[in-house]
């Protein structure tokens, strides 16, 4: 009994401070806020006596929130800038969205009054229907005339509003096109080509896999890359890649030899005491233990090894002016190794994590060509960084 006294007043506790943090939320002006935490804890046993405060607190906030909106559209309304459009269509959108979220709940009772919560709803579909209008109109003609320019600027300007657009009033007039072309003309075009500075041949799908943007996961929506110039496409930037330096070591293969001795548990025996009788145990029987030898083997490993690095230098360039806007020296190595062994001996003397080098041979060494595009791999990840970090447009 004493639990459940402790569980309810601790219940009683923990919704009196929601209730405290609603009312809270009420005086600091916060309505929505307000209603949405007191919609959530209507959401069931609504008619019980403990949820009187949050009827009371909701049927408050709806009041001054409804009052403020409509004192916000009238004064947004006299000032007739239509910059306010906007401003003007999602507050009658937020007056209707208000009264759909208390719809579901209702009716909401007063006991100690003997009535029901009042929410004096209206319809605001004419309000919003021609707010879209005329926002929709403003954000048209605002769109066009910011496209008459030659600024990039006021092309994205003029996308970002169409697209804001085509999602309050969709199919309005010929809005895709014009997101097209102002897609088309807020764009930075970057021309994207290496230059091979170094006495080696670059393979060419490695110059493929650097040049081909699609794949490196880049998501900029104003920057595009091509790797083949476009006919009717004035480029802004050009980024080189320029290989500077190339180094691939000889193939080695290096050899030692060494010895392994290792104590191993081969079995198990019986313990025998010092006067070299068996020992037994409580029950009589013979104790038995860890059989333990001493093994050895004698190791001969061979590791096979190549490596190449490749230095390049990666400018980002205006291509209008021919100017270097930012130069990034990039440096990427890779290494083949494969290392095997054979033994004379007992093989458990290695080490346990050694013996998947007696399954292994020897292999052919890969070529240069190989060794280059296998370095390439990591070429083109610190690539990816570099453009992600750094922008063309300052």
């Amino acid at each position: 009994m004493k639990k459940i006294t402790l569980l309810l007043s601790l219940f009683v506790l923990i919704s009196s401070c929601g209730v405290k943090q609603t009312q809270n939320l009420l005086s600091s002006g916060n309505y929505d806020l307000v209603i949405d935490n007191a919609i959530s804890n209507l959401q069931y046993n609504k008619d019980k006596k403990g949820k009187q405060d949050y009827v009371y607190l909701l049927e408050e906030a709806f009041a001054k929130a409804k009052e403020r909106d409509l004192n916000t559209i009238n004064l947004l309304t006299k000032d007739a800038n239509p910059a306010q459009l906007e401003k003007i269509y999602t507050t009658y959108m937020q007056l209707n969205n208000r009264q759909e979220k208390i719809k579901p709940i209702l009716p909401l009772k007063l006991i100690k009054e003997g009535r029901n919560a009042i929410f004096p709803f209206d319809n605001y579909n004419n309000q919003i229907v021609d707010s879209k209008n005329a926002l929709s109109a403003y954000l048209y003609v605002n769109a066009k005339k910011l496209m008459l320019t030659s600024d990039k600027m006021n092309f994205r300007k003029a996308y970002d509003d169409l697209d804001y657009l085509n999602q309050i009033n969709p199919n309005y007039k010929n809005v895709l096109q014009l997101m097209d072309e102002a897609k088309f003309k807020g764009s930075d075009y970057v021309s994207v080509y290496t230059k091979n500075e170094t006495n080696m041949i670059i393979p060419v799908r490695l110059q493929n896999d650097l040049l081909d943007f699609s794949t490196y996961g880049l998501n900029d929506k104003w920057t595009v890359y091509h790797n083949n110039k476009q006919r009717g496409i004035d480029y802004d930037y050009g980024m080189m890649i320029n290989f500077r330096q190339i180094y691939i070591s000889p193939e080695q293969i290096r050899e030692k030899e060494f010895a392994k001795e290792r104590i191993i548990k081969d079995g198990v025996k019986k313990l025998i005491d010092a006067n070299g009788k068996e020992v037994v145990d409580e029950k009589g029987k013979v104790v038995m233990v860890d059989n333990l030898r001493t093994v050895n083997a004698r190791i001969y490993e061979s590791r096979q090894f190549k490596s190449c690095q490749i230095t390049a230098k990666v400018d980002f360039v205006n291509v209008r002016t021919n100017q270097l806007l930012q130069s990034f020296p990039v440096t990427s190595e890779f290494t083949f190794e494969n290392i095997y062994a054979t033994y004379k001996g007992d093989r458990r003397a290695s080490d346990d994590n050694y013996y998947s080098y007696f399954d292994k041979r020897a292999v052919v060494f890969p070529s240069s060509e190989q060794m280059i595009y296998d370095t390439g791999e990591d070429l083109k990840a610190k690539l990816k960084e570099i453009v992600i970090s750094n922008k063309f447009r300052n």
